[in-house]
């Protein structure tokens, strides 16, 4: 290894669960070069980084780094981090064993000081990142994109000799991105050696010099980014044709009837405060039978807040005018009486989901809203999920390992999951967030045809508004205003607002 190269990688391979994710990896990253890795979900981005950063450290082969990166360390910026930190706290919460209030866990100034006092860098990233308003408050408490600021910068302060970030776009809002794109450039100019992994060419920031694209763990080109991008190859990998769909199983039975006549949900001049924080204020929504709405909003506006209130999951739901389903909360329903009418998919039910299960058992499980089957299952049930895997296009996945497959099908398969009892309301939170071009088209197309051949109705959930399913007719946004947020209710081509919301009080 010559003394420009901070990082060289020889006949690198890694099995993961008896399957291989990296086969034969030899790559170098040399001193003034800016790499991206780019491939589709499951193609081993994430196993390479992990390599790297020595959170996997039984691979075979040869990794050599330099003594100045060896001192200095690497720092890797991912979801499975976010995920890490929250269950950390969860395990350390003494909400039970407090009168006063709920627990609020690690702030976010203490995740990303650990202990050292803030300083000037501090200040400055904070407020560049802007998230001054959330320093004090619980990394459970936080959005997606807030968390993805706080371990940036908290990576950042480290001082790493090799800094990686996983899909540093994802979960951001158009303004958070816009933000982040034009601190990738200042990252990428400096003196920091950054490796970016990403899922499509155009989350690759134009300071990146050099490419390597993985297809199935193994290396199907790398060089200059111009050659790379231009290869055939590439182009072929990210687009692949999209499988056909199937006909749409008949409804199952459901264990409860709904008037035809009332409004699925309803909320009214509704409000939630969490001490000296107003997140929602005068809320005013009905969702109507016949609709499909999409929420959406920027980071940190209250979509979390608004969710939990109609699932029955946030207790500011008592004593407040919130129809669900034609019952008053608060009337006497429990928790499973709501959630038995929802199919839900989220990255954190993604992220959390039990290992070693086969695919048709993931789609079972959602009979039961069970993370895991744990419940006595039969062959009706059986053939139900194999009946929802084939209308979607996965009918040759059944009897895989959901561990085995790309994070693009395990989101797929999961959204079978939510479907297998015919649910009144599909409720899709950042759906499409961790996917790539290819398994985002798959989603959408398979959420339209749900919504057009029954009569489940969708609720979709994006920080952007840019990305939502044709079948959309109902168009929930959170505009910022400058005492908050203001929750407008349009349809789908933005007329004038059907209801609204007052912002929050200054």
């Amino acid at each position: 290894m010559d003394e420009q190269t901070l990082l060289q990688l020889r006949d690198v391979n890694l099995v993961y669960r008896a399957l291989p994710v990296l086969r034969h990896i030899d790559w170098a990253l040399r001193a003034g070069q800016q790499w991206a890795v780019l491939g589709p979900n499951g193609s081993g981005k994430t196993s390479l980084a992990r390599v790297i950063s020595r959170q996997a450290t039984h691979f075979s082969g040869q990794m050599t780094r330099s003594p100045a990166l060896h001192s200095a360390g690497v720092a890797y910026v991912c979801f499975e981090q976010a995920r890490a930190l929250c269950e950390r706290d969860r395990k350390l919460d003494d909400s039970e064993f407090r009168a006063d209030a709920s627990d609020p866990g690690t702030s976010v100034q203490s995740a990303i000081l650990g202990g050292r006092a803030a300083d000037e860098t501090f200040d400055g990233w904070v407020d560049r990142l802007g998230i001054r308003h959330i320093l004090q408050r619980g990394l459970r408490f936080i959005s997606t994109g807030e968390m993805r600021k706080t371990l940036l910068i908290k990576a950042i302060l480290s001082r790493p000799g090799l800094l990686i970030l996983d899909n540093p776009l994802d979960g951001l809002d158009r303004d958070s991105q816009a933000r982040m794109r034009q601190i990738l450039d200042e990252l990428l100019d400096s003196t920091l050696s950054t490796l970016l992994l990403c899922r499509q060419p155009q989350d690759i920031p134009g300071r990146v010099s050099h490419v390597l694209v993985l297809d199935d763990g193994g290396i199907l080109v790398r060089g200059r980014r111009s050659e790379v991008l231009g290869d055939g190859r590439v182009t072929a990998l990210l687009e692949p044709p999209l499988p056909p769909l199937g006909v749409l199983p008949p409804p199952a039975v459901r264990p409860y009837t709904l008037s035809a006549s009332d409004p699925l949900l309803a909320l009214r001049n509704v409000s939630v405060r969490y001490g000296d924080l107003q997140v929602l204020q005068g809320v005013d929504w009905t969702f109507g039978r016949g609709e499909h709405c999409c929420v959406s909003g920027p980071n940190g506006c209250g979509k979390t807040t608004l969710l939990s209130l109609v699932t029955g999951d946030n207790h500011k739901a008592y004593g407040q005018d919130i129809t669900l389903f034609g019952i008053r909360r608060g009337s006497g329903e429990s928790v499973w009486d709501i959630k038995q009418k929802y199919g839900q998919l989220d990255t954190q039910l993604h992220l959390n989901f039990a290992r070693g299960m086969r695919v048709v058992e993931v789609v079972v499980s959602g009979f039961f809203d069970t993370i895991g089957l744990f419940d006595d299952w039969g062959a009706a049930q059986r053939a139900i999920a194999q009946q929802w895997l084939r209308a979607l296009g996965l009918a040759d996945y059944g009897a895989e390992s959901f561990d085995a497959l790309s994070f693009g099908m395990q989101r797929m398969v999961l959204l079978a999951r939510a479907m297998v009892k015919s649910p009144i309301v599909l409720l899709l939170d950042e759906p499409t967030l961790g996917l790539d071009g290819h398994h985002r088209k798959l989603l959408l197309r398979a959420i339209d045809h749900i919504a057009a051949n029954c009569d489940t109705q969708i609720i979709f959930v994006s920080h952007s508004a840019g990305e939502m399913p044709a079948c959309i007719n109902q168009h929930l946004v959170f505009e910022p205003h400058q005492t908050g947020f203001a929750l407008r209710c349009y349809d789908k081509c933005g007329k004038t607002p059907r209801t609204a919301s007052e912002p929050p009080a200054g």
